[in-house]
């Protein structure tokens, strides 16, 4: 986890209960009113139908003890009416709880589904500074055991807080009814019960949310343990990367433990102040019936509603602690959700997409300028990843449209930094960049990476079919067409050679297959593309010599009014480039043809040199 995430984390963590914050994640549930509607409806008329059952209990037992103590020559009370009005709460109670268990789990899937696609969706959106920041465990965090939580107390979690209100008003009326010095001997113990929540509120969410961050890295580490397996094992790293997780496990071991006791705690703080209630109603209600100034039915559904009133209570206390861990959830849910991307389309490219689409102009993009790349101009651009560490300073270019631009230098120089910018993963952090003398910035996103074909050192390429892994680049692209990529670059020699062929199964991240034969297949895949723009970083590092030449005899063809940028390390790739830039610690130090900086005698001569000894028989990477 970054040290942003950390702040972040820390940032959750002094905030108080936010109403705002839920009525925020409630707009989840606008889509559903119906279903809401219900949910509210038959949580209340659960509610409802409990809180009448000591009634008809009462009516029952004080018929029968006025009969009792009446002369023998009466008739005995018309006890079926009580019967009748008791099977009709427990049709009512049947009924209710059957659709409001429907009613729940409708929402609880639909808006967990949403959550987790509009999650998804910002995620596609959101610039490449912000993965930068977050770790791949805490984002994973977010959109499963985050979305999970959430969606189960907005459906669950709101029925029963409904229900458990209901009941407990119902009670109070009732009680308030049948007799007011009993309902206040009981209800007296409410200021009790609030103080007592209020004390354990504040503990129980600074636990949970310390959970929720524990739980984010350890989801990290177990990333990083999977994805780093083969590095962890050449290294022998087994037992320190054990320790290391104990150490995080541990943390969260305690952190849960206190959340446990807090929650432990409160539930029977709870039930112990409801036996205080059902002890005042014992003692002064038993006075009133040996008096003669309260009916045995009323006090028998007086020990039925005070023992009924402590089941709501209790469920709220479940349901509160369930909230504090909730709340920390939803708080992390709405920073994605909400997060707005660094880098999209201002409002002016926004309105000029508009008048585009109301009034297409031939040979014009959606933004309302000219379909053309043109000339490419960086002027005076400087940019830092982090303010006051500037990775790239005072860079001035200007590539031609179809020049092939080779980028060399030391590792960590800036070149891939360079090409990030060009593709408009990043912006400039100073100076500008031109597309046909027009700020990009001023362009749509959309209209300027539509044009980008991209191959990079470590391709990522997604779980199913080679045939399928090509077409990514041109998804309405003919099998033929994928087939005439894949050739182009030389990649059909080997996926002919596979199992089932274009049909062959990649694997997870492309594992099925070599580092040469995923560069091959990320190949073909940014050609079918047909970009006008084409970015090989490191493109053919994992390949052999024999395949490169393929390669190299294809981009011969491919790079014909293409502008093009390579960054690679390999001779034959650099010295075809209509121009050689090399960068040196975020500059130009030197510009030219290949012959032009061998002519110079500087540090492309340096390189070249070294690279030269290295091709004789040693194997470095001291550039790139």
């Amino acid at each position: 986890m970054t040290k942003d995430t950390e702040h972040n984390e820390e940032d959750f963590a002094q905030k108080g209960v936010d109403l705002g914050l839920w009525r925020q994640l409630f707009a989840f549930s606008k889509p559903y009113k119906r279903h809401v509607f219900w949910l509210g409806f038959n949580a209340i008329a659960t509610a409802a139908a409990e809180a009448s059952f000591p009634l008809v209990t009462r009516s029952l037992i004080d018929k029968i003890e006025v009969w009792n103590n009446g002369p023998k020559t009466s008739a005995p009370p018309e006890l079926w009416i009580d019967g009748l009005v008791y099977a009709g709460l427990i049709v009512t109670l049947v009924f209710s709880v059957m659709h409001f268990i429907r009613n729940a789990g409708f929402l609880k899937a639909h808006m967990a589904a949403d959550i987790r696609e509009a999650g998804f969706c910002k995620l596609q959106r959101l610039e490449f500074g912000y993965f930068d920041q977050r770790a791949t465990g805490w984002l994973m965090a977010r959109m499963t055991s985050d979305c999970d939580r959430l969606a189960n107390i907005m459906a669950w979690g709101v029925l029963d807080i409904l229900w458990a209100s209901t009941l407990m008003v119902g009670i109070g009326i009732a009680m308030l009814f049948l007799n007011v010095k009993l309902a206040l001997a009981v209800l007296m113990v409410t200021p009790l019960l609030a103080w007592s929540s209020l004390y354990f509120q504040r503990r129980i969410l600074k636990a949970s949310r310390q959970i929720r961050k524990l739980n984010s890295q350890v989801t990290a580490d177990f990333n990083e343990g999977i994805m780093g397996v083969k590095t962890t094992k050449a290294f022998t790293r087994e037992e320190a990367n054990l320790e290391e997780f104990q150490t995080r496990t541990g943390a969260m071991y305690t952190a849960s433990v206190r959340n446990a006791v807090l929650s432990s705690l409160y539930m029977p703080v709870v039930l112990a102040i409801g036996s205080l209630a059902s002890a005042a109603v014992l003692f002064v209600g038993g006075i009133e019936v040996t008096g003669g100034a309260l009916t045995l039915g009323t006090l028998v559904a007086f020990l039925a509603y005070t023992r009924q009133l402590f089941e709501p209570l209790q469920q709220l206390a479940h349901i509160f602690s369930e909230l504090q861990m909730a709340q920390a959830s939803g708080e992390r849910i709405l920073e994605l959700v909400h997060k707005e991307p660094a880098i999209l389309d201002s409002p002016a490219v926004e309105e000029r997409i508009r008048e585009e689409a109301a009034a297409p102009t031939a040979g014009h993009a959606d933004d309302g300028y000219p379909d053309e790349l043109g000339r490419i101009e960086i002027e005076d651009m400087d940019f830092a990843y982090v303010k006051g560490e500037p990775v790239l300073q005072g860079i001035n270019l200007v590539i031609e449209p179809g020049e092939t631009v080779a980028l060399v230098g030391s590792t960590g120089g800036g070149k891939t930094t360079l090409v990030s910018l060009l593709c408009r993963f990043y912006e400039p952090t100073g100076g500008r960049i031109l597309f046909g003398g027009i700020d990009y910035k001023e362009r749509s996103l959309a209209w300027l990476q539509s044009h980008l074909g991209i191959v990079q050192q470590d391709p990522h390429l997604f779980s199913g079919s080679v045939l399928e892994n090509i077409r990514y680049g041109h998804l309405e692209a003919t099998d033929e067409e994928v087939f005439e990529a894949a050739r182009l670059v030389g990649a059909e020699r080997f996926i002919l050679r596979l199992s089932e062929g274009y049909a062959f199964e990649v694997g997870e991240g492309g594992g099925r297959l070599s580092a040469g034969e995923r560069q091959l297949v990320s190949f073909a895949r940014a050609l079918l593309a047909d970009p006008r723009i084409l970015v090989m970083d490191e493109a053919t590092a994992s390949v052999d010599t024999e395949t490169e030449r393929h390669i190299q005899e294809g981009l011969e063809r491919v790079l014909q009014a293409r502008t093009a940028f390579v960054i690679a390390h390999r001779l034959s790739t650099i010295e075809t480039a209509d121009r050689i830039v090399v960068i040196e610690g975020g500059k130009i130090v030197e510009l030219g043809t290949h012959a032009e900086l061998i002519a110079q005698a500087g540090r492309y001569r340096e390189l070249h040199a070294k690279q030269g000894i290295e091709e004789l028989g040693t194997h470095s990477s001291d550039w790139s």
